[in-house]
């Protein structure tokens, strides 16, 4: 168990959380939200031992094993297997401890016997094949497993670090921003995975359906307080909603009070045959605890400018190769035949790797344009996002300096205003932009190219070092615009918010997605065991040896895929009925967006149906989503 009790962190001056007290058991998924800034790394920190509450108490049992992500990795020229195994202490000390009574000729030896117990009550002769998997799942393919350290860009050792903290068998597992260098297929096997972990687990997160796919308790940290809510992201907002509702009514209600109560002490306070009962009134004014009106923070308030001109046909692709110069592999993709027209608004799907991004870079500037055509219409104003973006900001220059080169002409006041929309305000827009977190990078960067006024917009993982707020900002603020826009993000409900079409970007080719975005992980699977067909009949034997004829293999896949068919099925019908659950869970969602229903009191009864039938459709959801998972490693198993 972990418990928490009247906890209060500071950094330096700022006060961060106070008076906060929880406990969380085995079993419970907790997701710690909150605006960047308000203290859930701090917490984290707290919890490692890394940072010491300034108040309060926490209590946890000497004996419980922490895991973490470390956010850096060594240089280390150990291959990528052996850094996760090494993440298993435990395992690492009885494999050094055999090792040293066998060199020392005790192998018939108790001691020895005994240390062979202890490996295998820790699992450590799987050990291998479960570091293999990890990484597996989290999208190393085949050999790459075996590759140095070392030869790993710094979005795959952080892939790397993720795994080593999976392999650690731990009792409270700390997850910050997991997903940030993964894509989607490697998310949803970590969805699946960490539902199935038996220990304590705390996950910093922005993205809501990773929170509702995971979650089983929301920690909302807010005004310097934190507040558990039973349930997954989407049932957190569904709760806070009512809350708000509530309190605004008890606001409105409080404050009429008040003013019947100061009007009366207001007549009466000086009449001598009254003044006792106004003075009794002001007490009572005195003694009452104020209600706050209800509000949901949210610094952002921005729209996208509408573009000066909307040409119909923005930008076409024919016959398109893409690529890098001087690659001996060649083309990353190829035979790519798109048009951009006013309006569209598409999805990329696909693996890191596949080539969406030298996709999107060939739409932005030809930069990666190996041949074909690519036409530009001479009124197409393009706004490109990309990471690397963030690192063309000029570090000793402020937000004000880098807007000024977009809009010269508007009054400082303007300016100012329109940086406050994005979260910048008071003196942070004078500051320079060096030490800038990557989230306030972020918002500078889609702040510069929103005032271009573009009418194609190019997004490469925008939601990135974005919380919650922001992300919510932004899909709002996208939904709402009017150009043309091309998105890839691993941020499902925002491609479900903002696009009507997904192309999927994979084997060296551009595909139209002609299903759902909650029909990609089966998909994925279908992929999967069209990959797992033999290629080479000249490596394939039977159980004697013997070569087996090209014939016999096709056999034996007809045969496999026979076996696999009802599995494969229930998968796909199971997830139909999530997609058809999820579309009517949508559309409640929006009516109870409506902020009429809240303060109309006849419409109360609507709304308290509304709620009704939100929480009947989300426990449905939970347990097709239970049945979903059961199905799917059922078919994991039989492969």
């Amino acid at each position: 168990m972990l418990s928490l009790k009247k906890i209060a962190i500071r950094r330096g001056r700022k006060l961060l959380i106070e008076n906060v007290s929880f406990q969380a058991h085995a079993g419970q998924r907790m997701g710690l939200i909150g605006a960047n800034g308000s203290g859930k790394s701090s917490l984290f920190a707290m919890l490692l031992g890394e940072l010491e509450a300034d108040d309060g108490e926490l209590g946890i049992n000497p004996k419980d094993q922490f895991a973490h992500v470390a956010q850096e990795s060594p240089n280390s020229t150990a291959s990528g297997l052996d850094y996760v195994m090494d993440g298993d202490s435990e395992l690492r000390e009885v494999e050094t401890a055999i090792a040293k009574a066998e060199s020392s000729g005790e192998e018939h030896s108790a001691g020895l016997h005994t240390l062979y117990e202890r490996m295998e009550h820790i699992d450590g002769f799987t050990a291998e094949a479960r570091a293999a998997k990890l990484l597996h799942g989290l999208g190393f393919v085949g050999d790459a497993i075996h590759k140095p350290v070392r030869e790993f860009s710094g979005g795959w050792r952080m892939r790397l670090n993720l795994a080593r903290a999976l392999m650690c068998r731990s009792d409270i597992l700390l997850l910050d921003e997991p997903t940030n260098h993964l894509d989607l297929p490697a998310i949803l096997w970590l969805e699946r995975w960490l539902k199935r972990y038996e220990g304590i687990l705390l996950v910093i997160s922005h993205d809501r359906d990773f929170l509702d796919e995971v979650c089983t308790r929301i920690a909302h940290i807010e005004h310097q307080a934190i507040r558990i809510f039973t349930g997954n992201y989407s049932q957190f907002e569904a709760q806070r909603a009512e809350q708000l509702a509530q309190q605004q009514s008890m606001y409105t209600r409080q404050q009429k009070e008040i003013k019947h109560i100061q009007g009366y002490v207001d007549r009466f306070r000086y009449k001598a045959s009254k003044a006792r009962q106004a003075q009794s009134r002001l007490k009572m004014l005195e003694r009452m605890t104020l209600i706050a009106p209800a509000h949901v923070d949210s610094p952002f308030r921005f729209h996208f400018i509408e573009p000066k001109k909307q040409p119909r046909n923005l930008l076409t692709l024919t016959d398109v190769a893409v690529g890098y110069a001087g690659s001996e592999q060649g083309p990353v993709l190829s035979n790519i035949k798109l048009n951009l027209a006013a309006g569209d608004r598409v999805g990329l799907l696909g693996v890191n790797g596949a080539g969406k991004s030298t996709l999107v870079k060939a739409l932005a500037d030809g930069s990666t344009l190996l041949s074909g055509e690519r036409l530009l219409s001479k009124d197409t104003r393009i706004g490109y996002f990309a990471q690397h973006q963030l690192d063309l900001l000029i570090p000793e220059q402020s937000p004000i300096d880098h807007l000024r080169r977009y809009a010269p002409d508007d009054r400082e006041s303007e300016q100012r205003n329109y940086l406050g929309r994005f979260g910048f305000s008071g003196e942070r827009i004078f500051e320079p932009v060096a030490p800038f977190s990557g989230g306030e990078k972020a918002r500078l960067v889609l702040a510069l190219i929103i005032r271009q006024q573009p009418n194609l917009l190019l997004l490469d993982e925008p939601t990135n070092h974005l919380d919650l707020e922001m992300r919510q900002a932004l899909s709002v603020a996208l939904i709402e615009y009017s150009g043309a826009l091309v998105v890839i993000s691993h941020d499902r409900h925002l491609l479900r918010s903002v696009c009507d079409e997904l192309l999927i970007v994979h084997d060296g080719i551009v595909d139209r997605f002609n299903r759902s975005l909650d029909e990609y992980p089966a998909w994925l699977k279908e992929q999967q065991l069209s990959e797992g067909q033999p290629d080479v009949a000249e490596t394939d034997t039977s159980s004697s040896g013997k070569q087996l004829s090209k014939k016999q293999l096709r056999q034996q896949e007809a045969q496999r895929r026979q076996r696999l068919k009802p599995m494969l099925d229930k998968v796909r019908e199971i997830e139909k009925q999530l997609t058809a659950n999820r579309t009517s869970l949508d559309s409640l969602d929006k009516r109870l967006t409506d902020e009429a229903i809240y303060k109309d009191p006849e419409r109360k009864s609507e709304l308290t149906e509304l709620i009704k039938e939100q929480t009947a459709i989300k426990s449905t959801i939970d347990t097709l989503e239970w049945d979903w998972m059961e199905a799917s490693e059922k078919l994991e198993d039989t492969e």
